[in-house]
């Protein structure tokens, strides 16, 4: 990054307290804590080259491994100071170039005696021991309450590394990897290279792997136990499938072999580089922290989104199609040509993000995947955009500790909209010749930002200097409108009004778009005409549309290219609100349902307008997205509704219960489509919360009634369960119990949990809270407790321990980030009040010390009451 870009940059994060500012830049010693400096990193990998680990673990199952690590290396010149990493072991030999040493060790580094080192080849010989992490990171352990059976995988983005072996952990010092494992002989084992030899050793076996190619720390893995196995070897590339052995029974592996399949083709067609890991190994894995893992050659997948009882809906399918491209995309783009720093993590994801939905879409059954993409993930980057705490795609990162600071939907949604912009003013010719030369050039090699854009500019011939500036280091969503006169029932002039994202924030950015006009029929809204527009500045004219026949409704983003908020004019908004189902295009029918929200959020829509329109239009809704689409709406609407109450407390009360029997009558008359009929079903079990929808469910629970179509399966029994719970309903406790002794599996372990932390019951809610404070539980299961305990409607029961979350933040925050990423988001207080954003504000002036990550949160809790606020309002006037 030039010295110009950084200083923008840092000027804008600092105004938003969003990111980390170059300021912050560590140099000198390291603070005795496992993270890295972006500067410590730099100078350590100026020396440090060649890098290659030879690693020998012994597992048992029990909470400890021990493990050698190897670490050969070569230095240009011997440093005054470096350091080694290795988290929390308990070292039993240290040895450098041959010498046995008592080695320099604080729990996270060992900072080498450089008097040992030589300038040229070095060998460094760790042999230490290491209990089994718990949270997800490092060489996780899990038992399985079913069977009792342990279970390892590995997980180091962004420096986790350093919990298994000795290791330089920083993207850019590339390394190769190769692996000895003793384990148990009911194991697998399962890393980036697929095994040479298993010997037997006693009661064990002894895996050997070959060396693997050039890798960052986070992009290599090891993987162990008892795992269920599914072979596919009819593709190019031979595939595997692993899961544990008590819910290999809810996973249909042909279709992860397809969508596989699909994607490997896809992939190696795109980039004109054949799949470069010569195997490719899926884990599903208990406990996971994030969706998925794009460990080269061996990917990990959460289980809790990809196990299922039933037989997969559409759109679990669409989202395990898509999840696989995401991790494949990575494959080449992340694994094969990697970010020098964490302040490239962006380009990977969004990169990833893009590329992922672009495959979902071409190489498979689901075409509507770019309008998925719409009504979910970049509606996610458009509201993340809008906030006070919105930065740069391209943001320093000053530490490893900050390098999840800002992995978001602009990250990810955000950057693959500009891509697919990107894609839309080059042409998809040009873009893909200019992303294929890029992971050429850089095969095995670690890159920046600035060689992506310059591979592309190549291959377009043009400068995208100012693109890049204008995208990628300036903040903020822009804002178009159309602003039109008819003369005659025709248009006279015609143009486009670029606004900036705010006065901080005044970038206006050039984009291309199209432009549809529509007019009233007497059935359905005429697509008069459609053209596309590249704009730039505060006002582009259009004087193609000038003669064109005085529009009904104008869309200036037709067909979603371009990453920009739509303001309807007001005859377009009037258009939108009152004749909807007339709209036949699914995807603009999804962009002016999006509209119609956006105005409730920004107050200029009260919400009992809102729900009217649902009332009226959601029954006739016949596209899969859509319908989901707007089942998400009404969830956050009852959200509201919770909040504002007692305020227009009946209005609340009769809303939510007849979008709940709306819910309840769809799913009856989708009883002849399974997909359809479980998306209003699940609507109707979250939104149920009178007496007479929850009696209606207790009765299906039971058996009593039945909806016809409708199978009650186990994560719908618990949905039931936990929903009952939830509103203290007769005998809801028992039926926790009941349901538990029948499901032990550890999803069943979770959902039990997630029931009895939800009833509305104060002194539990304090137990719940006093387990969190005490680590007394797994991580999993901390989660599971900060997911449930404060639901909307529970304002009282919130209220009652909000002075005592608000003081204990910064002694909750020394948890660590992987904590406090779910805990910031949850346990926030909220309260849709003045006094509660009088009393975040206190917090934000006086507890100074808090991480970035949490006090970006309060910023955006805050936020998100004055949202509230301002509907709220708007419901009363």
């Amino acid at each position: 990054m030039n010295l110009f870009k950084a200083s923008l940059v840092a000027l804008t994060c600092s105004a938003l307290f969003s990111c980390a500012a170059p300021t912050a830049l560590k140099s000198g010693p390291r603070d005795a804590s496992p993270y890295i400096s972006q500067q410590q990193a730099s100078l350590r990998s100026q020396v440090v080259s060649n890098v290659q680990y030879e690693l020998d673990f012994s597992l048992t199952g029990d909470t400890e491994f021990s493990a050698k690590s190897k670490v050969i290396f070569e230095l240009s010149q011997v440093p005054k100071e470096l350091s080694l990493d290795l988290n929390k072991a308990q070292i039993k030999r240290f040895v450098i170039n041959g010498t046995t040493l008592y080695p320099n060790y604080n729990g996270s580094y060992i900072n080498l005696n450089t008097r040992m080192l030589t300038t040229g080849k070095n060998t460094i010989e760790v042999e230490f021991s290491r209990p089994h992490s718990t949270n997800g990171e490092g060489l996780h352990r899990f038992q399985d309450p079913v069977d009792g059976k342990v279970y390892l995988y590995s997980h180091f983005e962004p420096a986790a590394a350093q919990q298994m072996f000795a290791v330089f952990d920083q993207p850019d010092l590339k390394a190769n990897y190769k692996i000895t494992v003793t384990a148990p002989k009911d194991w697998q084992v399962i890393s980036t290279t697929r095994e040479t030899s298993v010997t037997p050793a006693g009661a064990f076996n002894r895996w050997d792997f070959p060396q693997t190619p050039k890798l960052s720390p986070y992009n290599f893995s090891m993987h162990a136990g008892p795992y269920h196995v599914w072979q596919d070897n009819s593709g190019r590339y031979p595939m595997r499938l692993f899961a544990r052995e008590s819910v290999a029974n809810q996973i249909k592996a042909e279709d992860w072999f397809t969508y596989t399949k699909q994607g490997l083709n896809f992939f190696d067609a795109y980039f004109g580089i054949p799949y470069p890991f010569k195997k490719y190994d899926q884990l599903l894995v208990p406990d996971f922290l994030y969706g998925a893992m794009e460990n080269a050659g061996a990917v990990t997948f959460a289980e809790g989104r990809f196990l299922h009882q039933a037989e997969m809906s559409a759109d679990q399918k669409q989202s395990l199609a898509g999840v696989i491209m995401h991790e494949m995309a990575h494959q080449w783009f992340g694994d094969l040509v990697t970010m020098k720093w964490w302040n490239g993590l962006w380009l990977n994801e969004s990169f990833a993000s893009f590329m992922g939905t672009l495959a979902t879409q071409e190489a498979t059954e689901f075409t509507n995947t770019w309008r998925n993409f719409y009504a979910n993930g970049k509606q996610r980057a458009y509201e993340q955009d809008s906030l006070v705490t919105t930065h740069p795609i391209e943001v320093p990162v000053a530490t490893s500790q900050n390098a999840f600071d800002n992995i978001d939907a602009i990250t990810y949604q955000k950057g693959a909209s500009t891509l697919k912009q990107l894609r839309h003013l080059l042409g998809d010719v040009v873009f893909r010749r200019g992303v294929s030369n890029y992971l050429k050039q850089y095969s095995y090699q670690n890159a920046e930002l600035d060689d992506f854009i310059n591979s592309l500019a190549k291959a377009a011939g043009r400068d995208l200097s100012a693109w890049t500036q204008e995208w990628l280091y300036s903040a903020g969503v822009n804002t178009i409108r159309a602003e039109y006169r008819c003369e005659g029932n025709r248009i006279s002039d015609f143009s486009l009004i670029q606004s900036p994202a705010s006065r901080d924030l005044p970038t206006l950015r050039e984009q291309k778009v199209q432009i549809a006009l529509f007019t009233k029929g007497r059935t359905d809204l005429r697509h008069e005409t459609t053209v596309a527009v590249t704009y730039k500045g505060e006002r582009t004219e259009v004087k193609s549309l000038v003669g064109e026949r005085c529009p009904d409704l104008v869309y200036p983003n037709y067909d979603d290219w371009g990453f920009v908020k739509v303001q309807l004019d007001d005859k377009s908004f009037d258009t939108a609100q009152h004749q909807l189902n007339k709209v036949t295009d699914p995807l603009l029918r999804s962009m002016l349902w999006q509209s119609l929200w956006d105005s409730v959020r920004e107050g200029e829509l009260s919400l009992e307008q809102y729900l009217s329109t649902v009332f009226i239009n959601a029954p006739m809704e016949n596209d899969y997205t859509v319908v989901g689409q707007i089942i998400s709406s009404m969830l956050r609407a009852k959200e509201y509704l919770a909040q504002i109450a007692p305020i227009q407390q009946n209005y609340a009360e009769n809303a939510i219960k007849g979008l709940a029997q709306m819910s309840l009558r769809k799913t009856m008359e989708s009883k002849g489509d399974n997909d359809f009929q479980r998306r209003w079903f699940n609507a109707y079990v979250q939104l149920a919360a009178n007496q007479d929808s929850l009696t209606h469910l207790a009765h299906l629970l039971d058996g009593t009634t039945q909806i016809k179509g409708l199978t009650l399966d186990q994560d719908l029994r618990w949905d039931i369960i936990t929903q009952l719970n939830r509103y203290d309903f007769p005998n809801a406790e028992l039926r926790i119990s009941h349901e538990a002794v029948k499901d032990k599996s550890d999803s069943g372990e979770k959902a039990a949990l997630a029931a009895e932390v939800i009833r509305p019951e104060a002194m539990e809610k304090r137990r719940w809270l006093s387990k969190l404070n005490s680590d007394a539980l797994p991580f999993a299961k901390q989660r599971v407790i900060m997911d449930n305990l404060y639901p909307a409607e529970q304002k009282l029961l919130s209220a009652a321990t909000a002075d005592e979350r608000l003081a204990s933040l910064a002694e909750m925050d020394k948890k660590g980030p992987v904590f406090m990423r779910s805990y910031s988001q949850r346990l926030i207080p909220t309260d849709c009040s003045y006094t509660n954003i009088t009393a975040l504000d206190k917090v934000l002036d006086t507890q100074t010390g808090l991480s970035n990550l949490t006090r970006r949160t309060l910023l955006e809790t805050r936020q998100a009451e004055q949202r509230c606020v301002l509907i709220k309002n708007k419901m009363t006037q």
